[in-house]
């Protein structure tokens, strides 16, 4: 596509990006002389006329929206079969690029970031836009940490999609659905707010709260399942944004926020409670939620809504109060450190730098940490000389527990225009030493993989190969989610009590048990399961089973024909 001209008018310059539904390119218009980027849609789009047709509707509409937090949209255009958006520029990456670079987020950028979305959707929603697809992926972070929202018409025009229908590319976004669209049922501006509640979650903790083997799984989650808790996976977090997320994220639209307005005035409190009081509170690491840091923040609050309502206000008496919060906080702060609530674990470890030493003085070197150091393989390096460590995984820096075994590889020299081994390295750190060998990393893609988080598995261009300098070389990391795959057991003819066990000595979890009448097997028999012996699957899948309830004569006598979970 490099150097297409769309129109006679646009250049298309480099890819630099794509999702489920298009490709984005880097473009000039030379009518008016300035970058832009070109979002084109997918060929198995295309064929959809109906699909291509809300496309073109829903762009145009969202081409009408002017707010500094959402993606300009200049042009929507067709060239033949391509179909585009012409839309700004942005100087930044998506929010799900910088939860993966950072693992989570600060309390305060997660609110300041929801903040920006929730205006960008208060202005959507009064032009009665619904975006559908609120996401980290939709929503980009500029080099000035501004929020900008995109994809309203491609989120419009997929609205209609089934679930059933199973399309990965579609169902990329299931993870942030709210129940209702799950469901298939009425979508309205609340449903926006649920999906921004479970991206303000992910900004906090740094993974999505419902995640499963399907998508279908994961949609019930969001019907059925409870919202885990932030503050158990997070201290520090304050009490009132975990109450803005359970109310953003409530099963029922009736319960949740009316308007992103709302949402925002309820950000922008805690935001003034934080600087009211400072931040050392919510960033301590108490295990607890004491009642009296509640209460100091609800009355810190009752100031705020006071002064909103009646200004100017009594600046003594304000003044007393927020004294009176904060002698309160010290006193549990001070309390919390003579019990030992802020202390680390001792167990943990920061990782030397072994580059430029050999296995050897490796090994010497990490006994004094309670580490150990193992040889992996022997590669081509830039800066260091034969038999000396070029690369290690875990990185320097990191965080590990006694014991950890660091994998070290030994450089065989210089070699100019051998491509490197960067499997195994951290995809940052892999950056970095192509960059030293002259070629670039390109695309990053995230896989299933039991590898540790962002940990290379594959480079586009083979180890030890040969190429021109300036080479970009494409990988895919780790996501660090993937579980060991196990065997599923033959389970047909074995009785219900066997099955289980079996099932759960796999490895595998029992799923909904469902009774049927059979003149073929006994009662209370296997006869037939949810997946074939012999296929493998990740550790922990749950396996649904149908049992007899032996043949119709005997199946008056009782049984059950509603599924039970095991």
């Amino acid at each position: 596509m490099s150097n297409k001209l769309l129109l006679g008018r646009y250049e298309i310059i480099e890819k630099i990006g794509e999702g489920g539904m298009a490709v984005v390119y880097k473009a000039k218009d030379r009518l008016l002389n300035r970058y832009v980027a070109i979002k084109i849609l997918r060929p198995e789009f295309v064929k959809d006329e109906q699909f291509v047709e809300n496309f073109r509707k829903e762009s145009q509409a969202a081409a009408g929206l002017s707010h500094p937090n959402i993606v300009n949209v200049y042009d929507v255009g067709k060239e033949g079969n391509i179909h585009f958006i012409v839309m700004e520029l942005i100087d930044g990456k998506p929010l799900s690029q910088v939860i993966d670079e950072k693992g989570r987020l600060d309390y305060k950028e997660a609110i300041s970031i929801a903040r920006q979305v929730a205006s960008a959707l208060s202005l959507a929603h009064k032009n009665q836009i619904i975006h559908r697809d609120v996401k980290p992926h939709n929503i980009l972070i500029t080099s000035t940490g501004t929020a900008k929202l995109a994809d309203f018409g491609i989120a419009r025009a997929v609205s209609k999609a089934s679930i059933a229908e199973g399309s990965e590319k579609i169902m990329g976004s299931v993870h942030y659905f709210s129940p209702e669209q799950a469901r298939g049922a009425y979508v309205d501006e609340r449903s926006d707010i649920y999906s921004l509640g479970i991206v303000l979650y992910e900004m906090l903790t740094g993974k999505v709260p419902f995640d499963g083997d399907n998508p279908i799984s994961i949609a019930l989650m969001h019907i059925n399942d409870p919202m885990p808790s932030v503050s158990s996976q997070v201290p520090g977090i304050p009490p009132q944004l975990e109450k803005v997320i359970e109310k953003a994220t409530d099963k029922y639209q009736s319960n949740r926020y009316k308007t992103a307005d709302e949402m925002i005035e309820d950000l922008d409190n805690i935001d003034f409670i934080t600087k009211v009081m400072g931040s050392s509170i919510f960033e301590s690491q108490l295990e607890k939620k004491d009642e009296d840091i509640s209460d100091a923040i609800k009355e810190a609050e009752d100031v705020k809504k006071r002064e909103d309502e009646k200004k100017p206000a009594n600046k003594t008496k304000l003044f007393i109060i927020i004294a009176s919060v904060i002698i309160v906080i010290a006193g549990i702060i001070g309390a919390g450190a003579m019990l030992g609530w802020f202390s680390g674990d001792n167990d943990e470890v920061e990782v030397p730098d072994f580059k430029g030493m050999t296995l050897e003085e490796a090994q010497i070197e990490a006994e004094k940490y309670g580490l150990k150091v193992e040889e992996g393989d022997q590669v081509y390096s830039p800066d260091q000389e034969e038999g000396k460590i070029t690369s290690q995984t875990p990185g320097k820096g990191a965080k590990v527990s006694k014991g950890k075994v660091i994998t070290v590889n030994i450089s065989l020299g210089k070699k100019d225009g051998v491509v490197p081994n960067i499997v195994g390295m951290d995809y940052k750190e892999a950056k970095e030493y192509l960059e030293d060998f002259g070629f670039e990393l390109g695309m990053v893609v995230k896989v299933k993989s039991t590898k540790p988080e962002n940990t290379v598995i594959t480079q586009t261009v083979e180890a030890g190969s040969t190429a021109d300098k300036g080479t970009v070389i494409d990988v895919e990391v780790s996501d660090g989610k993937g579980k060991e795959m196990k065997e599923v057991p033959y389970l047909i003819g074995k009785d219900v009590d066997t099955a289980k066990s079996e099932i759960i000595a796999a490895g595998f979890k029992v799923g909904n048990i469902y009774y049927e009448e059979s003149d073929e097997y006994p009662k209370n028999t296997i006869t037939s399961q949810q997946y074939k012996s012999g296929e493998e699957l990740e550790e922990g899948t749950a396996i649904d089973i149908v049992v007899s309830k032996g043949s119709s004569s005997e199946s008056e006598e009782g049984g059950g024909t509603t599924p039970s979970e095991g």
